[in-house]
């Protein structure tokens, strides 16, 4: 139904995370950016987590082998469909024949590419999303090449076209300001390290992977002597290792880790360490636990009225 011809960067089948295997070492996955994912799959009619193309920095291109309906959201510089542009986070109704090219993007990470029923996927643990280091879910738990044949579960046709609300469409920039609490080790910061943390500027390190993002700017020095016991960790924990950069966890980072806990990235801005690239601006916006679920709840009740209708 489509046929990969050049999969850009890195291009992946994800869909819902892996839940309830965090105690056997096996981390999350899933979608980087579950919004943008959850977006897409509204738009040809799936629920949230349906599977879908994650493509990394763009530079995607698929012939399209049969008639089907898709949608793409994330972030997006430019779509085509046979040489002429289309529009993001609407339903677009292809035919056989057509080829879709989705171009190398200049703010935000990562485009999802969804289809009416889903991708067909290996599932692996309960989900089908592809975890790289594991090889699991996914095609044959890698990323896609040049060449691939991917299938949707379903019929591929849906008969609806729609349009994201212009309200619910995320806007991405090189500058970023992320709700976050203090977490289990914060306590560990002296006072001129916590207010560096929570009112400086960081940039995002140059490798910005699915597993997480260094913060570069200012060191900190947690009163750690490096000897913790590993404890939980969970995308968004941001960990303090002993060079003192910090580093934020993603949705492929490991479930338990001995470096200090010093903040979590609140999950109502959790979507958005998806889209970050390197150099990017990134502040950290200190909130109480209380604040963080008020803000949540404020966020799930907007998206919901689009996504759960």
């Amino acid at each position: 139904m489509l046929v990969v011809t050049k999969p850009g960067l890195q291009a992946t089948l994800q869909g819902a995370p892996r839940l309830g295997y965090r105690h056997f070492g096996i981390p999350y996955s899933g979608a980087a950016d579950a919004l943008s994912l959850a977006l897409a799959n509204r738009l040809v009619g799936n629920s949230a987590t349906m599977t879908a193309l994650e493509i990394t920095f763009g530079g995607f291109e698929a012939d399209i082998a049969a008639d089907c309906t898709v949608a793409v959201t994330g972030a997006i510089d430019r779509i085509l469909i046979s040489g002429q542009s289309a529009p993001a986070h609407t339903t677009l109704h292809l035919k056989a024949g057509d080829c879709i090219a989705i171009s190398p993007v200049i703010r935000g990470c990562r485009t999802y590419l969804a289809v009416s029923t889903g991708f067909q996927a290996e599932e692996a643990f309960g989900s089908t999303s592809t975890y790289l280091p594991a090889q699991l879910g996914g095609l044959n738990g890698r990323a896609l090449k040049a060449g691939d044949r991917l299938k949707s579960v379903g019929s591929p046709v849906w008969t609806e076209t729609l349009e994201t609300p212009k309200s619910h469409r995320p806007v991405f920039s090189n500058a970023l300001a992320l709700r976050a609490c203090a977490s289990a080790e914060t306590d560990l910061l002296d006072e001129a390290d916590r207010k560096c943390l929570f009112e400086e500027t960081f940039f995002a390190g140059r490798q910005a992977t699915r597993m997480g993002v260094a913060l570069i700017g200012r060191t900190l020095s947690p009163n750690s002597d490096g000897q913790m016991k590993s404890a939980p960790v969970f995308p968004g924990t941001i960990q303090c290792p002993p060079s003192g950069t910090p580093v934020v966890l993603l949705c492929d980072a490991q479930t338990t880790g001995g470096y200090p806990r010093i903040a979590h990235i609140a999950r109502c801005d959790q979507h958005l360490l998806g889209q970050i690239r390197p150099g990017d601006q990134i502040r950290l916006l200190e909130r109480s636990p209380d604040d963080a679920l008020r803000d949540y709840a404020e966020k799930r009740k907007l998206l919901d009225a689009w996504l759960m209708p």
